[in-house]
């Protein structure tokens, strides 16, 4: 039964590697005759230095001479720092009598191979990797350019704050949802603790702490520096913003004090 290490990794946690591991699976299953598939995947950024926990794990079951073969779907996921290290990963896994499988164009280096054949094959496999990290960087760069051009003319990208939606491309806010987190955040306001105003509702108290930390001055007035965010929260009507001194020395309890007052006047 041959023991294969498949590997992935990708660079935020907005990502998930199981696409990758499924296509590696997927071949192995139809290569190998009862393969048993050790899986190794991890989330670390390209400018990192650190290599990652699964990485280090990969290393450490090719040290103990677990597996037979390492299959990834590109040379450039086992890279981060160049062709020095894809060189220094071919080199560990040959003297610890593993092989090397690229997916994505069918490289492979193996110990029936002659030493002139592995020299050449991971002069290629350098290559390759660099090549793979350049062609990754310029495809980030035309996505976060696409990205750039879409805010510019108005359109939202990416998942929606909570109590909004994005419809047809653009920023909507979503009244039921809103309204909800923003009597959460004014009993917050109220003096209830996280749990108790997040009770009953929808809203997570994870959420709702980080909502009144970061943007309770959109769920209650509208502002925010996004414009796209007041434009579509002035939908609903904002509470009217209580009238405090622009004073750096003015009692913080005192503020917190007329907002309350406000907000319960509102609520009368």
């Amino acid at each position: 039964m041959p023991e294969i290490g498949i590997y992935a990794r990708v660079s935020t946690t907005d990502q998930d590697p199981q696409r990758q591991l499924d296509e590696l699976r997927e071949f192995v299953e139809d290569t190998y005759d009862e393969p048993d598939i050790h899986t190794y995947a991890d989330i670390i950024s390209g400018t990192e230095t650190d290599r990652g926990e699964e990485y280090q794990r990969l290393r450490s079951d090719i040290e103990d001479q677990i597996l037979d073969t390492v299959i990834v779907h590109e040379l450039s996921r086992l890279s981060r720092l160049g062709a020095g290290e894809i060189h220094e990963f071919l080199e560990f896994c040959l003297s610890h009598e593993t092989g090397v499988q690229d997916l994505e164009v069918g490289f492979e280096i193996s110990l029936e191979d002659d030493l002139v054949d592995r020299a050449v094959s991971q002069l290629i496999a350098g290559v390759m990797g660099d090549l793979a990290r350049v062609e990754h960087k310029q495809k980030l760069r035309r996505i976060q350019s696409g990205i750039d051009a879409a805010k510019k003319a108005g359109r939202w990208t990416g998942r929606p704050p909570a109590g909004f939606d994005v419809e047809d491309g653009y920023l909507q806010v979503n009244a039921d949802e809103f309204l909800t987190i923003r009597r959460a955040l004014e009993r917050v306001e109220q003096g209830h603790t996280y749990a108790e105003a997040a009770d009953g509702t929808p809203v997570a108290e994870s959420t709702l702490r980080a909502l009144y930390d970061d943007r309770c001055d959109l769920y209650f007035y509208a502002e925010a520096e996004d414009e796209r965010l007041q434009a579509a929260a002035q939908e609903l009507e904002p509470l009217e913003k209580p009238d405090i001194p622009d004073d750096s020395s003015f009692p913080e309890q005192e503020i917190r004090t007329i907002v309350r007052d406000e907000i319960c006047r509102h609520q009368q």
